[in-house]
């Protein structure tokens, strides 16, 4: 988005539209979920935090899916990218959960794009928040590193 160019009223509908499926019941308890427990190094942790046909793989699937959905509409610009940035961050927290185990899954799955559209808005979040607060990304990662660590 150019600099200084406000967000459409079709651009603050759907991201209201978007925060509102964040509140849905079974989308909340599956954020609640990822942030308090989805903790991975490698590809064989998934089994242990979130194994196949478990209510907490169902989670996993559903928020890293949502967010996947939300990056694909920044990307092909339908939401404004500051107005975005400015009121959310947890698309932020998933890719770095998820960001150890990435390389695997395309491997995997013979899908060099696979969650593309989140690693691609993570790149833009990272510069868009260094811009305003250099130094901020690191600190970031730091934190979510050390909520890592006490809870693996």
């Amino acid at each position: 988005m150019p600099k200084g160019k406000k967000p459409t009223p079709a651009q603050v509908d759907l991201l209201l539209r978007l925060y509102e499926l964040r509140r849905e019941t079974k989308l909340r308890a599956a954020r609640d979920w990822f942030a308090k427990n989805f903790f991975v190094e490698k590809p064989e942790d998934i089994e242990r935090v979130a194994p196949m046909g478990s209510e907490e793989n169902a989670y996993f699937r559903m928020v890293v899916t949502y967010w996947e959905m939300v990056s694909a509409l920044l990307g092909y610009g339908l939401l404004h990218e500051d107005f975005f940035f400015e009121t959310t961050g947890e698309q932020y927290m998933v890719w770095v959960r998820i960001e150890p185990v990435l390389g695997a899954w395309r491997k995997q799955f013979s899908d060099a794009k696979m969650l593309g559209n989140l690693e691609e808005a993570a790149r833009r979040y990272e510069k868009w928040r260094e811009r305003r607060a250099p130094g901020s990304v690191k600190r970031m990662r730091e934190m979510l590193a050390a909520m890592a660590t006490q809870r693996r």
